[in-house]
C-alpha cells in the first residue's frame, strides 16, 4: 500500500491538471480523445489500486467481511472495468510502435477478465476460485509499477547503446524500451502470482496426504507379576 500510495502521487498529479502538455505518454497524434481517456484510464486506475491493496489485507478481510464486499464492487466497477476498458483503448492507440499495442491490449484483456472471472466466482460463492482469480488481477494491476521499474532499468542499461545499436535513432531507442518494458511489466507479476498460487495448492496437498500420526494403543497390556 505505501509502495502504491507513493506511485500515485508521482503518477497523478500530470493527469489531473487536464493539461496535455503536462502528459507522460506523448500523443499520438491521429486520436483527438486520447488525453482525456488516458487520463480517465488512470484516475480510475488509481481506485483500483487503493482499493485492491485493502482487498488482499488478512487482517481487514477477516475483521470487517461486509466492508471488504463492498470495496470489492468499488474495485471491479469503479475501478478495474472502466480502467481496462478506457486502456484498451488507449494500447490501441499507443504512439510506442505495434509490439507495445499488442503488449497493452493483452493486458487489458487479461486484466477484465481475471476480474470480472473473480466477481462471477464470488457471486457463485466459490470462494476458493474467487481468492484465485483476485490474486491473478492484483498481479495486473500492479504490474503498472514494474513496468515503470523495468522502463529505468532498460533505459540505463541500453542508452550507452544508442549511437551503436540503435545508429542515433532516438524514436526506435524509445519504442524498443517501450516495447521491453511494456511486456515485462505484466507477464512476470503474472508468473509470480501463478507460482505462488501452485506453491500454495501444492503445499495444501502434503497436508491432506500427510499420514495422521499414531497414537497409542488403548488397550493396555497388564503389568507382569
Amino acid at each position: 500500500m505505501v509502495v502504491a500510495v507513493a506511485f500515485l502521487a508521482f503518477s497523478l498529479p500530470p493527469y489531473l491538471s487536464f493539461d496535455p502538455s503536462r502528459s507522460r505518454v506523448p500523443d499520438p497524434g491521429f486520436f483527438p480523445p486520447h488525453f482525456v481517456m488516458l487520463s480517465m484510464h488512470v484516475l480510475f486506475g488509481s481506485i483500483a489500486m487503493i482499493t485492491c491493496c485493502l482487498q488482499i489485507w488478512p487482517w481487514f478481510r477477516a475483521r470487517h467481511p461486509r466492508a471488504h464486499r463492498l470495496i470489492g464492487r468499488v474495485y471491479v466497477f469503479g475501478g478495474c472495468l472502466p480502467s481496462g476498458l478506457l486502456g484498451l483503448v488507449v494500447g490501441l492507440a499507443t504512439p510506442y510502435g505495434p509490439v507495445t499495442r499488442v503488449s497493452d491490449v493483452m493486458l487489458a484483456l487479461l486484466w477484465l477478465g481475471c476480474t470480472l472471472a473473480g466477481w462471477r466466482m464470488a457471486r457463485q460463492r466459490r470462494f476458493v476460485d474467487h481468492r484465485r482469480w483476485m490474486v491473478r488481477s492484483f498481479a495486473l494491476t500492479m504490474s503498472i509499477i514494474t513496468n515503470r521499474l523495468w522502463t529505468a532499468l532498460i533505459v540505463v542499461m541500453l542508452e550507452p547503446q544508442l549511437e551503436t545499436t540503435f545508429h542515433g535513432d532516438v524514436a526506435l531507442f524509445v519504442s524498443t524500451v517501450a516495447a521491453l518494458a511494456a511486456w515485462l511489466g505484466w507477464t512476470l507479476p503474472l508468473l509470480v502470482a501463478e507460482w505462488w498460487l501452485e506453491r500454495g495448492d501444492a503445499a495444501r496437498r502434503r497436508r491432506r496426504t500427510r499420514p495422521a500420526p499414531t497414537g497409542h494403543d488403548p488397550i493396555r497390556t497388564p503389568a507382569g507379576p
